[in-house]
């Protein structure tokens, strides 16, 4: 039986508060995949059959976080092309990636959002859900990336790049 690639959209949920910048992170809890749990991840989740990409997002920061998304960089500038029963969302990411090998396949892009709310503690796939500072989140990936998923280093280790961060 063939299996194919999930698609999904995850979110950078940025702040500033007194000239720092944070983003938000989360540990991943997942029944199916044990192994990864305790993980360090951004917010995100499955695309549904003919979701938007970026209703998915501010679905699953929703449910993930409690969090309103108020912005997701690049939405403004995105299009919608219909012809002969389709319609098509054309987009741009800030990232993407691909488990090409593990535990699950699926492809994420990854967007830069804000927010507004008061985040919730805990759901049923995320816990320990918090703000950490671009600071922080440099010195973790260089000491200790073991602690973070897979799918996400890369993409945090680019918006640390282009937030100007350097190690």
């Amino acid at each position: 039986m063939e299996i194919f690639a999930t698609p999904g959209a995850a979110g950078i949920i940025e702040k500033n508060e007194n000239g720092i910048d944070y983003i938000l992170i989360q540990e991943r809890v997942k029944e199916n995949a044990p192994l990864e749990n305790g993980l360090l991840e951004i917010p995100a989740g499955k695309i549904r059959e003919f979701e938007n990409i970026y209703n998915c997002l501010r679905r699953e920061i929703l449910e993930e976080t409690g969090l309103n998304v108020l912005q997701i960089e690049g939405e403004d500038q995105s299009t919608i092309f219909e012809e002969n029963g389709y319609r098509v969302l054309n987009y741009k990411p800030f990232a993407s990636a691909q488990n090409i090998a593990g535990n699950y396949p699926i492809i994420v892009q990854a967007f830069i959002c804000k927010v507004e709310g008061e985040i919730i503690m805990k759901t049923n796939e995320t816990r320990n859900i918090r703000w950490v500072s671009l600071k922080d989140l440099g010195n973790l990936i260089t000491n200790d990336s073991k602690k973070i998923y897979p799918m996400h280093i890369d993409t945090l280790k680019c918006y640390l790049k282009f937030k100007g961060f350097s190690w």
